[in-house]
Parts: C-alpha cells; sequence; structure tokens
C-alpha cells in the first residue's frame, strides 16, 4: 500500500549515484525522523508508516519528542502529541498498535484519531523502591509469541533487566546490573534470549566514564548472562538476524555477523567508517550509515551493499546540522529495511530540514546487480 508518488512526497536524486530517495515534507512537526534502527516502523499492510517528531527547542533524544505516521490509505499525516516517548517506541505489525515508554510505565494506542491511549502496565513499586527511573526501556522489543515486552530498565545506580506480559502489564524480573547495560532486545525465535550491551558507563557519583570492554552479551530466562565474542571486543549497535541464530555489529569498517552459540565470527568489509547498519532477511543487500568522525549532528551518508555482487552505491550523503537541533534529537540516518525488505527507512538532512526518508529496494539492487 505504499505511495510514494503523492504530494506528501519530494523526491530527491543523488547526483553521483542516480538514486532516488523521497522524503516527506509534509510537515505536522519541524523535525520528522525515522525510528531508531532496531525497531520497525510500518505495519505490516503497508498502510501505516510511524516516525519521530520533535519540536525545537523542546526535549531531547531523551525523553520529549512524539510519534507521527503518514497513513497512505487516506494519504494523511498525523501527529499525536499524547504519544511523548522515553527510549525507542516499537510498532506492532498485525494490530498497528503503537507501543511507548513514559515514566515507569508503557502505553499503547492505535493509529486512528478515534483510538484511545491504553495503559499496558508499569514496573512495580518492589522494583522502582523508590528509586528515579531514568530509562524503562533503551528500545521496546515484543517476543517472538507476541505476549511480553522487554524492559532494561535504569533505576537510580541500577540496571533492572525483566520483560512485561502485553496482555495483563505482568511484569518477570530478569537480572540486575550495577553498570550501564542497555539496548535489550528480544530474540526473533526464541521468547527466552535476549540479546544486550555492555555500554559506557557514566558513574553518576563521581563523573567517571567506564568505557566498555566486552560489548555483546547474551541473556536467558532464568540463567545468567553470557558474553557472546569469544575475546572482549569493543563493538557498537547490535541487532538479530532473522533466524535468531546470529547476533550482527559494527566496528570501523566492517559489520560483524557472531553465531550465539558457537561464538564464530565472519566479516562484511563496508567503503567508510560503519555506526549502524541492518540486513534483509536473507542477508543478501546491507544497509549503514556512516562517516570517518562522528558527534551530534555531524555529517553523514547512507549506502547500500549487494553482497551477491559485492557492489556498493551511495543512497544520501547527510550535510551536518552544527545547531542545537543536529545536538539534541540524535538525528543520525539509522537506516533500516522495512516492510517485507521493499524499502529503506532513513533520517535525511538534505534539505537542511530533518525529514523522514524513504526509498524502494529494487531500484537499489538494479544499479548494483
Amino acid at each position: 500500500m505504499i505511495n510514494l508518488s503523492s504530494k506528501l512526497f519530494t523526491p530527491y536524486t543523488h547526483p553521483e549515484s542516480g538514486v532516488t530517495t523521497y522524503l516527506l515534507t509534509h510537515k505536522v512537526a519541524p523535525v520528522q525522523e525515522a525510528f531508531y534502527f532496531v525497531n520497525n516502523s510500518v505495519s505490516a499492510d503497508g498502510r501505516f508508516l510511524w516516525f519521530y517528531c520533535a519540536f525545537p527547542p523542546g526535549g531531547s533524544a531523551a525523553h520529549g519528542r512524539s510519534l507521527g505516521h503518514v497513513d497512505f490509505e487516506t494519504m494523511e499525516v498525523r501527529h499525536f502529541p499524547e504519544t511523548m516517548f522515553q527510549g525507542g517506541p516499537m510498532v506492532d505489525p498485525d494490530s498497528h498498535d503503537v507501543f511507548w515508554c513514559s515514566g515507569d510505565s508503557v502505553y499503547r494506542r492505535g493509529p486512528l484519531p478515534r483510538d484511545e491511549v491504553r495503559l499496558v502496565g508499569s514496573l512495580p513499586e518492589e522494583i522502582i523502591a523508590g528509586r528515579s527511573v531514568n530509562r524503562i526501556a533503551t528500545h521496546l522489543t515484543r517476543s517472538c509469541d507476541g505476549k511480553e515486552l522487554f524492559l532494561d530498565a535504569g533505576l537510580g545506580l541500577q540496571y533492572v533487566f525483566g520483560s512485561m506480559k502485553i496482555a495483563d502489564g505482568g511484569y518477570e524480573f530478569w537480572h540486575r546490573f550495577d553498570r550501564n547495560h542497555n539496548h535489550a532486545q528480544f530474540s526473533p525465535t526464541n521468547p527466552d534470549q535476549v540479546l544486550f550491551a555492555q555500554e559506557n558507563h557514566p558513574d553518576p557519583l563521581t563523573g567517571l566514564t567506564f568505557k566498555i570492554t566486552n560489548r555483546l552479551w547474551l541473556l536467558e530466562r532464568g540463567k545468567a548472562p553470557r558474553a557472546l565474542l569469544r575475546e572482549p571486543r569493543w563493538v557498537s549497535h547490535e541487532w538479530w538476524d532473522a533466524a535468531g541464530q546470529h547476533a550482527w555489529s559494527v566496528w570501523a569498517n566492517q559489520a560483524w555477523k557472531v553465531d550465539i552459540n558457537t561464538g564464530a565470527e565472519e566479516y562484511v568489509d563496508w567503503p567508510n567508517h560503519c555506526w549502524h547498519a541492518h540486513s534483509t532477511v536473507d542477508i543478501s543487500y546491507m544497509v549503514a550509515d556512516s562517516n570517518d568522525k562522528f558527534f551530534r549532528g555531524c555529517p553523514s551518508s547512507v549506502g547500500f551493499t549487494n553482497r551477491k555482487t559485492g557492489k556498493y552505491i551511495r543512497i544520501m550523503d547527510n550535510p551536518g546540522m552544527f545547531n542545537q537541533i543536529g545536538r539534541s534529537y540524535h538525528i543520525d540516518p539509522h537506516p533500516r529495511f522495512v516492510f517485507n525488505d521493499q524499502y529503506i527507512v532513513f533520517t535525511a538532512t538534505v534539505r537542511g530540514e530533518v525529514d523522514l526518508a524513504i526509498l524502494p529496494v529494487d531500484q537499489l539492487i538494479e544499479k548494483t546487480s
């Protein structure tokens, strides 16, 4: 149902590669961003494409953005100010509902204006224990059986992992950490497995930062966490493959594929420094954003690799935004395949604004075959 030929979108063609991307130039918010790359943003039938909204100078990437979507059936763009969220929201592709975190709770609503906000559940008081709730989830993910959401909450000086039942908000404790671990993601095939990351840990008392020593970890329900890499490594921005057999991450000019059972590693080279990457279900194609020197709001590029032919093509070159918008709202491109791998969604700044961008994958395959 996705329709990019309407007046809601403005085509932009890369001057060197000839790739055409469609920018959502119909604005319901000054800043309109793609979801963080771990989370799908499109309903299963392609009717709704969700995105982040920000209203400078209000809010930040930590809290204060809200949600909007494109309705491809009515060709309307809507904003839902009541969805102001922390962490990464999640779209249920089947029900069309969007889920988000705020304070100590998870909420959901349908995509139509008449739909009401519903409370999914809240962290139990015995888990919070009077502490401040810094986050409830880095980004929400749903278990493969559709029954639970995973929460990697930051509470006071601790980080508490657990799952919440979607049906009744029931909470199950999994594990507790004394330094920052985050980016927890339910396995796409096993409801008892979670991929998560050891993160840089800024000590709230001393201001010292304790660096990552071993990034990739697996947590199984009822078991102790275990490291996935054979040797401690500092990689970043991990995601699951569709089969739930491998954890992917990026480092320097490579994407790393790690078998969660054996620790065996495979590397995919990238033409330049890789930030975030994502692959199709069959891992034949990959997309990534990159730049040589990272800071919030820096220039960035988005590229596509056809692993069948080994060919790479540039999709977008984003100019930097050296202002409050660039610093505040985490405007990295965060490219991701969506809608059965037929499209790529990411954030673009090529117009001097922060825009949601989408393009068909078939033109990329044609240009790299």
